[in-house]
């Protein structure tokens, strides 16, 4: 079993099916195939083994450096104290 986050009660595992080239190729899309679900149990849906409450999930989403949550900014995140250009190339 491949290592996952533990803030994330919700991961997938997945294959690479296809890559594709977006415009002058400096940005490429990956095609997956999703071949498991794992789903902690907090954020089932009672009675509904294989459903996602959505009262119950709180998903942790990273944009821009920061961790935000569905009312805002959660906490801050240790790669937004290394300086962006650090790690560009």
């Amino acid at each position: 079993m491949p290592p996952r986050v533990l803030e994330c009660s919700i991961a997938m595992e997945a294959t690479v099916a296809d890559m594709h080239s977006l415009g002058d190729g400096s940005v490429v899309a990956c095609e997956v195939d999703v071949r498991r679900v794992h789903v902690h149990e907090s954020v089932r849906m009672a009675g509904h083994p294989n459903r996602i409450d959505p009262d119950r999930w709180r998903p942790l989403i990273m944009s821009f450096q920061r961790f935000y949550g569905l009312t805002g900014q959660i906490h801050p995140s240790r790669l937004s104290t290394i300086d962006e250009e650090w790690y560009r190339d």
